[in-house]
């Protein structure tokens, strides 16, 4: 099976954002002595991802 790939676009201040409420979310699972393994790659995707600029142009 063939993997998908997603491109989001993102302000800087949405990416921010998305990185707050992941961390937020990976101290809970701390807190409860659950494994955070997923929310840690998602955390790492999103910092490594690379930021690209693109024009729009008006049909």
């Amino acid at each position: 099976m063939k993997s998908r790939y997603f491109y989001i676009n993102l302000t800087d201040q949405e990416r921010v954002d998305i990185l707050h409420s992941l961390i937020e979310k990976r101290n809970k699972l701390i807190e409860q002595g659950r494994y955070t393994d997923l929310v840690d790659e998602v955390i790492t995707k999103i910092t490594k991802a690379k930021k690209r600029t693109f024009i729009i142009r008006a049909i």
